[in-house]
């Protein structure tokens, strides 16, 4: 049986009126997976591919959900498929439009200086927390910042369904009720709203604390009103552990020395209400995870994480931190949508042809995340390359690497070979290529490709 291409796994069951629409999406995607980066004329060189995809995207059947749909079906068949636990890790980036004059309806993005206009893209990746690859995306919301009415009372805010708070529990909210799943979120999603919807979804969740919330100590019993911060610093640490922190613009890399400390606690309800949740205590495990000697100059690193998980020992307390260390993964997530996919490039001139092209290079950009976790496999230096890409590939690369056709290499190989292609020079000191350096090798290799093709075509007519 063929193997089915990656635009058929993701959208060959996509309803979008006709079979020849799928056909047509399924095409695209295939053709995008080989030439993400650039502007829309950039990934498809061939004109009437293009006017093809303009008229695709113009049709009112194809939507950003009809496009996501087949995708989201996959990723949570592919879930219900998965023995042990996967994390739903839920971020929101902004998508900036600015220069389109004509998407007028679009709302304010940043901080309101400059006028910028886009979505607020709010996504729900599926992780797996053993080997921090991205299975899917379960959800993903385009938010179109509204504007606040004059004199909106609390209560009205409240009620407004375009408020940006609502974005978390509307992105897991149709997800199953399963305890294998657990929502991670950084900071944005702190709210009790959120916090309350999570609770009673019959999943675990891990939320960053942003907010000095009022807390109950225990889990039972009346107790006094402290606050959580003071009350996760008074505990002393059940264990430690090292942590790589990686290099900014503003510090070098090194390795953290964290403490771990935890306790039960019970959220008290704002006094303000500034959701749709009931006004009772929520019973979670608070654990804090701390660096109690930072380098000289440096600010120490602090994170106090809220969970359903049950929490009783140190062990414990450093499976929640290792959830929430995957999150991550959607920040490299959002990188591989605007620096490989270069989704903030396209050139629509209405939302309604624009939103669906979103939605497929939202699920291309997945696949630049793979090659990455493809090349760090353990068993990459005993597993042919051929049973994950076609020979053809290999024998291309095998023979720019080294003027000879080399069919038996493995993954390790292709992969060095492609980091190279990509600029990698694999020297000891170097990190191991990224999936940025790979996406470079990987699209100058189609370009290879599509040289060797043509040099065969002309050898066999002359």
């Amino acid at each position: 049986m063929t193997e089915r291409s990656f635009g058929e796994v993701h959208f060959g069951q996509a309803e979008l009126g006709n079979r020849a629409r799928t056909r047509r999406l399924v095409m695209l995607a295939d053709q995008l997976t080989r030439h993400p980066t650039g502007t829309l004329p950039q990934k498809l060189r061939d004109p009437a591919a293009l006017q093809a995809t303009y008229r695709l995207m113009s049709r009112e059947e194809v939507t950003h959900a009809a496009v996501l749909s087949p995708h989201r079906a996959e990723t949570l068949r592919r879930m219900s498929e998965h023995p042990g636990p996967l994390l739903v890790v839920c971020d929101g980036t902004e998508l900036d439009y600015t220069t389109i004059t004509s998407l007028q309806n679009l709302g304010q993005i940043g901080n309101g200086e400059c006028g910028r206009r886009g979505y607020i893209c709010q996504n729900c990746l599926v992780v797996d927390p053993q080997t921090r690859q991205a299975v899917g995306l379960v959800n993903q919301i385009l938010h179109v910042r509204a504007d606040v009415p004059a004199g909106e009372t609390k209560q009205q805010s409240r009620g407004r369904q375009s408020r940006e708070s609502r974005l978390w529990p509307d992105g897991t909210r149709d997800l199953p009720a399963d305890r294998r799943l657990i929502v991670v979120c950084d900071r944005g999603g702190d709210t009790f709203e959120e916090l309350a919807h999570e609770q009673h979804s019959g999943r675990r969740f891990v939320i960053r604390s942003r907010h000095n919330r009022r807390v109950l100590t225990g889990h039972a019993g009346c107790g006094r009103k402290q606050f959580l911060e003071s009350t996760l610093r008074r505990q002393a640490a059940v264990g430690s552990f090292t942590l790589p922190v990686a290099a900014t613009a503003s510090r070098p890399a090194r390795a953290a020395q964290l403490c771990v400390s935890f306790a039960a606690v019970r959220l008290v309800p704002p006094k303000q209400k500034r959701g749709e949740y009931a006004a009772q205590p929520l019973a979670v495990w608070a654990v804090r995870v701390w660096e109690p000697d930072p380098p000289r100059g440096a600010e120490g690193l602090e994170w106090i994480l809220l969970t359903n998980e049950p929490v009783s020992s140190f062990e414990d307390a450093l499976r929640v931190s290792e959830w929430y260390e995957c999150r991550w993964v959607v920040e490299e997530y959002h990188k591989a949508l605007k620096t490989g996919c270069n989704i903030e490039d396209l050139q629509f001139c209405d939302e309604l042809r624009l939103e669906p092209m979103i939605a497929l290079l939202s699920v291309v950009a997945l696949t630049l995340l793979n090659l990455r976790d493809a090349s760090r496999r353990p068993d990459a230096k005993i597993t042919s390359a051929s049973a994950l890409v076609a020979q053809e590939y290999v024998d291309v690369l095998s023979l720019w690497r080294h003027k000879e056709v080399r069919s038996q290499w493995t993954l390790h190989d292709f992969f060095q070979a492609l980091a190279r292609l990509g600029g990698h020079q694999n020297r000891k000191h170097d990190k191991p290529p990224g999936w940025l350096v790979l996406w470079r090798g990987w699209t100058t290799l189609q370009l290879l490709l599509v040289g060797a093709q043509a040099e065969r075509r002309r050898r066999k007519v002359g």
